[in-house]
Formats: structure tokens, sequence, C-alpha cells
């Protein structure tokens, strides 16, 4: 019988080696290798091998017209925001891997979510591998969701134990918190090793799918903010969600980051309270309720997040550098492209922004990735420089070249509509948006087109 030999695996990435490593060699992580025991694999005979062969004779493909698309059904939790980002709610046999800092509220919103599958009608389970059936017994009595009592609770950490209740049991639903916590049986590994997680994962997501139950996976999140493991989980699963925020402030935001049945990128928005998390059902206007009128160097921005059009504010504040180089701080956009922005004014527009500090940040604790908050980063850095204050009715968006032209984004007409909605009258926006435009977008607000980063300054300062 063979022995199970040591290898070292790479927490990052999953790769194998034979010998310890200061650093793997595939994904360049400093400290990542740690030591597992590795199964061999089992040895088919010959004959084995042809009655597999002969077995899979039976095999068959079929045209696209043939398959039905009614196993695919969606889940209503209930939480308009969460079903958002789902897509609709979560689809019968998707895998959902959810991540997030301790204490955000990843099992309190799941929690609440099987409350109301459950409260439908549905059968949902909670599988908990870091606290006890009394600890969700309490939470579950804090939180006011109807039918939250009806949710089942298996505490373990053993995955055995978890396949044969689902088998026996078929929920609809199932939530395991987290998957760092179970371990299978058959791998000497610890719980949380990459050996385990990979393990574990394949065989939760080969029932989901086999069974059609709808199956959530809480991970942990490492200090960079990524979702600990293996690259190789995010790959398994169709959906992953990662719930972002202060766990020192009220507001929370749900993420889409990657969603095999719905758009990507979608945004659901949430308030912690006692009672649980609350939806927000008009996070533009939160995000801009305590906004300082007429202060330099705020501006709003309509962004497009999913399907979702948001307003939201953002400030600059600059500062004569004291001594040595100047600082640049940002929170809530790439602090790169605010380098770029930098120097496109200072290139481009002649305002004199290299030798001073500059700190940007996005209000609300929200963060923006899309191109379309470039023009508003500039206007606001020029805003705070010259002291000079735009017009509060005003919003701006547009993405900055590295010539100093402003280019066209996607949804004009989305970002026009929110903003209409919330009383601005004035946009300053690409002229190839404006050119794009229906008649009807163009109602209600006062267009000002700007082809580079010289006419948008003197638009806002106007």
């Amino acid at each position: 019988m063979a022995k199970n030999k040591t290898v070292y695996v790479c927490a990052a990435c999953g790769h194998n080696s034979p010998r310890w490593l200061g650093r793997c060699p595939s994904c360049n992580a400093w400290g990542s290798l740690a030591e597992e025991r590795e199964r061999p694999a089992a040895s088919t005979t010959l004959s084995q091998r042809a009655q597999a062969a002969q077995a899979g004779g039976s095999v068959r493909a079929m045209p696209l017209s043939e398959v039905t698309t009614d196993a695919a059904r969606r889940i209503p939790t209930g939480i308009q925001e969460l079903d958002r980002v789902l897509g609709g709610g979560p689809v019968a046999g998707g895998v959902v891997l959810v991540g997030g800092d301790p204490g955000i509220g990843k099992s309190t919103l799941l929690l609440q979510g099987l409350g109301g599958i459950a409260g439908q009608g549905g059968s949902a389970l909670y599988v908990t591998g870091e606290e006890s059936a009394a600890q969700i017994a309490l939470r579950a009595e804090r939180l006011e969701t109807p039918g939250i009592s009806k949710v089942h609770v298996l505490a373990t950490t053993d995955l055995e134990d978890v396949e044969e209740l689902l088998k026996r049991d078929a929920p609809d639903v199932v939530v395991i918190d987290s998957i760092q916590t179970l371990r299978c049986r058959e791998l000497e590994s610890s719980a949380g090793s990459v050996s385990q997680l990979r393990e574990v994962t394949a065989r939760l997501v080969d029932m989901a799918k086999a069974r059609g139950l709808s199956l959530f996976l809480i991970g942990h999140v490492t200090k960079e903010g990524a979702i600990a493991g293996p690259k190789v989980l995010e790959h398994l699963v169709d959906t992953v969600l990662s719930f972002e925020g202060d766990a020192t402030q009220a507001f929370r935001i749900l993420r889409a980051t990657k969603n095999r049945f719905g758009p990507a990128h979608e945004m659901g928005v949430f308030e912690m309270l006692r009672e649980g998390l609350i939806e927000v059902s008009d996070p533009s206007a939160m995000f801009l309720s305590e906004r300082p009128k007429h202060a330099a160097g705020s501006l709003v921005v309509p962004t497009v997040q999913g399907n979702r059009p948001l307003l939201i504010e953002v400030q600059a504040l600059v500062a004569q550098a004291a001594y040595g180089s100047a600082r640049r701080v940002a929170t809530g956009v790439d602090s790169s492209r605010l380098a770029i922005l930098l120097a496109v004014l200072d290139r481009k527009a002649h305002v004199q922004v290299l030798d001073q500090d500059v700190f940007v940040s996005v209000v609300g604790g929200a963060r923006v990735d899309e191109p379309a908050v470039d023009l508003a980063l500039a206007l606001a850095v020029a805003s705070s420089l010259r002291d000079r204050p735009l017009s509060p009715e005003t919003v701006v968006f547009g993405e900055v070249g590295l010539t100093g032209e402003v280019r066209a984004v996607a949804r004009a007409g989305l970002r026009l509509a929110e903003a209409r909605k919330l009383g601005f009258t004035r946009a300053i926006l690409p002229l190839g948006c404006v050119e794009r435009l229906r008649a009807n977008e163009r109602e209600g607000m006062d267009l000002v087109a700007v082809r580079d980063i010289h006419e948008a300054l003197a638009a806002a300062f106007r």
C-alpha cells in the first residue's frame, strides 16, 4: 500500500511543490507554502478502465432547442437588495460564495434570507461550524424576520454529516458558515487547508448541481480583503459576492464580482440595526443626505453599479506639502488613477498640483472603479485648489484621457434620469454622450458638453 507523501501547497493559488520554497513559483506570493499530506491516486486496472469506457457509451449530447431551463428556477428570499445582486434571487443548483470582514454581517444577512425563504414555504438549512446552535437561535430571536423560526440548524464541522443530511432531507437552500471550518475525514490535513477547501467545496458543488439545491458558502477573507483559500474556489462557484463596509459604521454594501446567472458588479445597500440588516431602497439619497452645500472640492457623480444608477459625492482636499514629497491619499477610488489625473491637470490644463498634498475620498464608504468618475475627480481637485465651489445643482461625469480629452461613457441617459430624480438641473458631460442621448433623455437638464479638460474647467467655474 502506497504511503501518503508530503507536499507543500500554496495557500494563495493551490500550487503544489515537492519541497518548501520561500516564494511560490506560480503566483509569487511569499511565505504561502504550507506542508500537507497528499493521498495517492487510486490505481485502476485495465479491465476497470474498459468497463468505464463501455459505460460511457450511453452519453448523448442534445441540441439547445431540447434543453429546458425550468431547472434553473429562482428562489426569492424576500430581501429585494439581496435578490437584486443575485439577479432575481438564488438559483436552484447554483452555488454562491460570500466573503467579507469578520463582524460585517454575512451570517446575519444570510440567516435573514433563509427566514424569508422558510416563510414562503421553502425548506432552509443553516450549517454552522463556528457557532453553536444556541448562538444561532439567540441571533434569530433578535432578527425580526417572519419565518425565521422554521429554519433548520446543524452545528458540525464534518463534511460527511452535512452530506448525509442533504441526501436525507433535500432542503431548497443551504448556508455553510463557514467553508473553512468543514473537514473531510478522508484527508489528514486540518480544516481550512488548501486540500480540505478544494475537496469540501468540490463535493458540495457536485451535490448542489446533482440535487438542484441552492448553496451559499461563507468564506473568510485575508487582511488584503480577498477571500481566503486558493483562487480555484472562485472558479468552482457560480456567483461571488463581497460584503463591504466599515464595521464601526451602519451602512453595508453587497457587491457581485462574478455572476453566471445575472449581471456582475451589481450592488445592494443595507443598514445595520439591532433588528438586523435593513434594505436601503434609495441609496443615492442616503449617500447625499449630509452633503455640504457650496463647499469647495465637493462634487456629485452619477455612477452605474451593474444595472443601478447611483449618485455619490466625491470630495477632494488640496494642501501645501509641508515637507518632503507631496502625498497622495485616495479612499474609494484607485490611487494610481488619481496620480494620472493630477499629471493630466498639470501638463494639459496648467493646474499646478504636483507639488501639493492631495486627499480624495468617496463619501459613505462606497468604492467606484468605473472611469466615469475621472472628470469629477479632476474638477474636485481644481475646485479645492482654487477654493471655488461648483454649483450644488451640478453633476459631473466623463472619462479623461492622457491627452486631456474627455471621452464618452455608457448609459448617460440612465445617469441623467437619476440626477433629475434628486433635483439636479445641470450636468457637465462629454460631447460624445450628448450626441447619443434621445430627446426625452435631455429634458429637464441643462447639459454642458465638453471636449477636453480645458472646456470642463471653463464650464465648471463659469
